[in-house]
């Protein structure tokens, strides 16, 4: 089921959310605001999950983890050969 308010918005540009829009669907006090097409969208603000990324990324490195500057500096320079390697290879031309 929809619900609709009309809200006036004051000269900052602030307007109400209804308190019971406010405690049903909002944790916190952020919202996101989108401007989409010729309307604005305001959604709750969830913090996303990283922590499923963990475990997510692979990388050869030969250097102990443990001296963190030596490995940064090997991914450093392994994502420098793959940015250049990536403008090295022919594009084909657009249809």
């Amino acid at each position: 089921m929809s619900e609709l308010e009309v809200k006036d918005v004051d000269e900052q540009g602030r307007i109400i959310i209804p308190k019971r829009w406010r405690n049903k669907l909002l944790k916190g006090n952020k919202v996101v605001m989108r401007l989409k097409d010729d309307s604005i969208e305001i959604t709750p603000f969830r913090q996303g999950d990283l922590t499923r990324f963990f475990d997510a990324a692979v990388a050869d490195v030969k250097s102990d983890l443990g001296d963190w500057h030596a490995a940064r500096k090997e991914l450093r320079a392994a994502g420098d050969e793959v940015r250049r390697r990536q403008r090295l290879r022919p594009r084909l031309p657009q249809a």
